[in-house]
């Protein structure tokens, strides 16, 4: 027969007195620990900061097609502009993006700042448009040429 716990103690699954010698699962009803809410592939488990990457990523990928200089250039995501920049020529207007001319054996670098790009935009789609916009005036100014010769369909969506 079973001994009872005494009171005042707690138990113990090692105890002689235990019923049954098993240890417990992961939890007390015998379910086990919950598997994720989406596997990786579905798009819920994809971070605000992965998806914004994809889309410049894209964009990229879309100009490099098309001009394959841009090969050596190096795209960079931050989450905003540094406070007290020199870029900023105007104090109320913050930037969505700014190219680094190549100095000391780094290539050309071009930043596209991802919190001010999502606060003008409502949908992925306006996002989209956005970065691709953001990432060909960037270009377009590292190349010395209008954005309308880096992308034809710039400004037309």
């Amino acid at each position: 027969m079973n001994s009872p716990v005494p009171p005042g103690r707690p138990y113990r699954a090692d105890e002689p007195g235990r019923a049954d010698p098993r240890p417990r699962r992961r939890d007390r009803h015998g379910r086990g620990m919950r598997g994720p809410v989406a596997p990786p592939q579905v798009p819920l488990a994809v971070t605000r900061t992965d998806a914004f990457d994809d889309l410049v990523r894209d964009s990229v990928g879309r100009l490099e097609r098309r001009w394959p200089q841009l090969s050596g250039v190096e795209f960079a995501v931050q989450e905003v502009p540094r406070a007290g920049s020199d870029e900023d020529d105007q104090a109320d207007a913050v930037p969505l993006g700014r190219v680094a001319e190549a100095e000391d054996g780094r290539p050309d670098r071009i930043v596209v700042y991802r919190r001010p790009v999502e606060i003008r935009t409502r949908s992925r789609d306006e996002r989209a448009l956005l970065v691709h916009e953001v990432v060909v005036e960037q270009v377009a100014e590292l190349l010395g040429l209008s954005p309308e010769s880096v992308d034809p369909r710039y400004g037309q969506d």
